[in-house]
């Protein structure tokens, strides 16, 4: 039970999808507003435990036993966009007040979902692991979009040279938290 709390702060904080590994970045800078940044960190991370897990199991159950690891990719591209409808179906039905119109490329968009069923694969320690990372990565991408855009609406009335406003500061600003969360490193050891 430890194992599995110690990966979830690990994949959350210190591993952190979008900032120690650079997948997701493009919903990162795209998302605008904070309903629609907490809109998307819920799908998404309802999304990445879904295909994590179900990723997971494919990988254990099918692809491993038959010797076809290497269609791994084949398989999971299309599973993580065919579970897009059903999870935002399910949030729209359980959360109606959350703005989830127009999330669907977003989240088609991002590479973080895929990277976290790759990730799952590599370890093969376990579903409780798998879930525990897929969730992990997701409330860590949830933290980071939250966090942008915090960060995103201080900056935006402040006096920026003309070169670097708009996506350069947002570049910047970016690269200045994945050098935060560095300081995280040292926390979990996994």
């Amino acid at each position: 039970m430890t194992e599995i709390l110690l990966s979830l702060l690990s994949a959350a904080l210190i591993n952190n999808l979008v900032l120690h590994w650079p997948l997701g970045v493009d919903p990162l800078l795209a998302a605008k507003g904070r309903s629609q940044v907490h809109a998307l960190g819920l799908a998404t991370a309802c999304l990445m435990l879904c295909v994590g897990s179900v990723g997971y199991l494919i990988d254990q159950w099918l692809l491993v036993p038959a010797g076809l690891a290497s269609m791994r990719l084949l398989l999971w591209l299309p599973l993580s966009v065919l579970l897009i409808r059903p999870v935002l179906g399910l949030l729209r039905h359980w959360l109606p007040m959350l703005p989830l119109a127009g999330l669907w490329p977003l989240l088609l968009g991002n590479v973080g979902i895929l990277g976290v069923t790759l990730l799952n694969s590599r370890e093969a320690t376990g579903l409780g692991h798998a879930m525990s990372l897929s969730l992990g990565g997701g409330l860590g991408f949830w933290l980071v979009l939250s966090l942008f855009e915090d960060l995103r609406q201080r900056i935006h009335d402040n006096d920026i040279p003309m070169p670097l406003r708009g996506l350069p500061i947002q570049l910047i600003s970016a690269g200045l938290m994945a050098v935060a969360f560095l300081g995280l490193r040292g926390l979990v050891k996994t």
